[in-house]
């Protein structure tokens, strides 16, 4: 379903992120989850790539299967990095071909493997470019729906590493809104007072397209310092690190904590009308699973539609 039918569905969309399995006991292991995924009917669910395009194939495999399952509505990560334009054109068709409605541009983290990399070499320097490539495929007429492939984009409440001055950032997402974008989706953020603020800063630069916020519970010790590694500036909260801190010996405990501060993140996001959920998942359905039945609903249908 494209991006637009989803939105004016769902008063609150509610959305889960996968990343692709780099083996295939992690393969097993994700589909095994699938059904537990489904019955909790998010409106979609997204896949990513890895650094550098490093799980393409294994991202562009899994989006097919998904869409084939038919009870999970893929929206694939597309990115910049180390892809062509006649591979990204070649990514489109076959998306297209399969009915697959949205994609999620995005420049992409740089290749992990230690080699010299440049933006400047790449077929598309910047997410924007990327945008303007599928903006133009969709002109091309060749996607079965009319209006081509919903684009979205990412959203950084609290700024982008690579572009510190918060001003430049927000000249960077109003261009790539106004190529084409249909919607924007946040990195994880634990302080919805950041979000907020982005949000007004948003609507002042005429950024006016829906905004779903990314909320990632803290399951573990060890997740809380990678999310710190991956979301450069993004800030935690005093009194979530004091919780955390308080139960560190005892690992049940750290993630009952990490679930229930995302719980009353959501709670107060949905009180305040925002305009999706998205939840990244870690691939691990029973934490989603808690997270989704203390908001008081058995799958996010239920948030979705209150």
């Amino acid at each position: 379903m494209h991006i637009r039918d989803i939105l004016d569905r769902d008063a609150t969309s509610i959305s889960f992120e996968f990343f692709p399995p780099h083996s295939d006991e992690a393969v097993a292991a994700l589909e095994s989850r699938l059904d537990d995924f489904a019955t909790l009917a998010p409106s979609f669910v997204s896949v990513t790539y890895g650094a550098g395009g490093s799980t393409r194939d294994r991202t562009n495999d899994l989006v097919l299967r998904l869409k084939a399952g038919g009870r999970l509505d893929p929206v694939p990560h597309l990115t910049c990095i180390r892809q062509s334009a006649e591979e990204v054109q070649s990514i489109l068709a076959r998306y297209a071909e399969h009915g697959v409605n949205n994609v999620l541009a995005l420049r992409g983290d740089p290749p992990s493997d230690g080699s010299d990399w440049s933006a400047d070499e790449e077929a598309f320097p910047h997410a924007v470019d990327l945008v303007r490539a599928i903006v133009e495929f969709n002109a091309s007429g060749r996607h079965q729906d009319t209006r081509g492939f919903g684009i979205g984009v990412a959203g950084f409440p609290e700024g982008h590493p690579e572009t510190p001055n918060q001003l430049r950032h927000m000249d960077h997402l109003k261009e790539k809104v106004d190529v084409g974008v249909d919607w924007i989706t946040t990195q994880m953020f634990f302080d919805n007072d950041r979000f907020w603020d982005w949000c007004a800063r948003c609507e002042l630069a005429g950024v006016t397209v829906p905004k779903i916020a990314g909320i990632m519970p803290v399951t573990s010790l060890s997740t809380l310092r990678r999310m710190a590694d991956l979301a450069a500036g993004t800030t935690f909260p005093a009194t979530l690190l004091r919780r955390i801190h308080r139960w560190q010996d005892d690992a049940a405990a750290v993630e009952q904590v990490g679930v229930q501060w995302a719980v009353e993140q959501c709670n107060a996001l949905l009180d305040q009308g925002v305009d999706g959920l998205h939840l990244y998942t870690l691939n691990r359905s029973d934490a989603t699973k808690r997270l989704v039945e203390a908001l008081g609903a058995s799958s996010a249908a239920d948030v979705r539609e209150h």
